[in-house]
């Protein structure tokens, strides 16, 4: 057996059951942290007092990763308006101040779950587009550090409505961009198709799930066929548009956590990408610039005197022994509600987030909350 071909079994075994290496991840976590996180509490009762969160953080996660934006998009402002609401009510002997620190831990905690197992079920499904997926990131890499530098030196405020102004635009211009170019019209020739794995003018990849593949002509225009048997037709131009809102939206996301998504899906339904392929290969630049983000916000604090750090003694772990499993879940659900959801639901949907979101953010940084 060739090492193309045994590498081609371990991939399609590996993406047959990652809903189960995907789901033991989070599993695995919560020991760890029952057994090892320095908590301020114990008990039974101490962990199970924000079981109330799962929910909210599941339909939270399938929300921003159907979208394929950054979870932290959602949960932070839940974190800031909602939750010490439901936690006066519902766990009052738990209810404590949330500071920026622990919020960035909670968010980016459960976010790095959600977006993983996220982009691994937008793998599997055939809606990433790897190749663009690349090029976005290495591109985007140094606006993202970047940004997480200038995070230490900016106020919050400060970033805080810039990101608001970016999101208000981004919502006006998803609302005017059509995003029905590329999508898949189902007809009476497409059972052929897909019972044929495939049919003889669409690729099949045998390292994938049912007749998905991917194939790309000499003039670059590209087939793309999920594992429904759906296809779409596009290229890969508009590098420049690309550019630009990614780069901008890497500063955003170095700052703040989040933007690189909600700016960049902006760029890809206006170069003509089919709208599930986009926001499946959004998920991939998303999860790697938010885990960068991350790295840089957690280690790079302690080399700038004044600047913030999370401190893990402080994570209120037993709110994310709940968003964790919460954000896995709703990323393996979010493929599938992407797909069956109408391209103009998910428009609509998106713009009215984001307008949601940018009003937040406004009241956030004007201080009034």
């Amino acid at each position: 057996m060739s090492s193309s071909s045994s590498y081609s079994t371990i991939q399609k075994t590996f993406l047959k059951y990652q809903h189960i290496f995907v789901l033991l991840a989070p599993i695995l976590f919560i020991v760890g942290v029952l057994f090892a996180a320095p908590a301020s509490g114990s008990g039974v009762e101490f962990w199970t007092a924000y079981w109330w969160l799962f929910p909210c953080f599941l339909l939270g996660a399938t929300i921003v990763n159907t979208v394929g934006i950054s979870g932290s998009a959602l949960f932070v402002p839940f974190l800031i308006f909602i939750f010490p609401v439901l936690a006066g009510e519902l766990t009052p002997q738990y209810i404590t101040q949330l500071s920026p620190q622990k919020l960035v831990a909670i968010g980016l905690i459960s976010e790095s779950f959600g977006l993983s197992s996220s982009s691994i079920a937008f793998i599997q499904y055939g809606l990433v587009d790897r190749r663009l997926a690349a090029t976005l990131v290495g591109g985007a890499i140094p606006f993202v550090v970047g940004g997480a530098v200038l995070s230490f030196f900016i106020p919050e405020a400060v970033f805080q409505t810039l990101l608001g102004i970016a999101l208000l635009a981004a919502s006006y211009l998803l609302f005017k961009a059509d995003l029905g170019h590329g999508d898949h019209e189902p007809d009476e020739s497409d059972d052929a198709n897909v019972s044929a794995d495939g049919g003889t003018e669409l690729p099949d990849d045998a390292g994938k799930l049912g007749p998905a593949g991917v194939r790309t002509d000499d003039d670059g225009t590209v087939t793309r066929v999920d594992r429904e048997g759906n296809d779409y037709v596009y290229d890969r131009g508009g590098y420049v548009e690309r550019f630009a809102n990614y780069s901008v939206g890497g500063v955003f996301q170095g700052l703040a956590g989040f933007g690189i998504g909600e700016l960049g899906i902006i760029s890809m339904l206006r170069s003509k990408v089919p709208v599930r392929v986009a926001i499946g290969t959004n998920h991939i630049v998303v999860a790697t610039t938010a885990v960068l983000a991350s790295l840089v916000h957690v280690f790079g604090g302690q080399f700038v005197p004044g600047a913030h750090s999370i401190d893990l003694a402080n994570t209120p772990w037993n709110m994310v022994v709940w968003t964790v499993p919460a954000a896995a879940l709703g990323g393996q659900i979010a493929p599938y509600v992407a797909s069956a959801l109408d391209t103009g639901t998910i428009k609509h949907g998106v713009g009215a987030l984001f307008g949601i979101i940018s009003i937040a953010l406004f009241v956030i940084a004007s201080g009034v909350l």
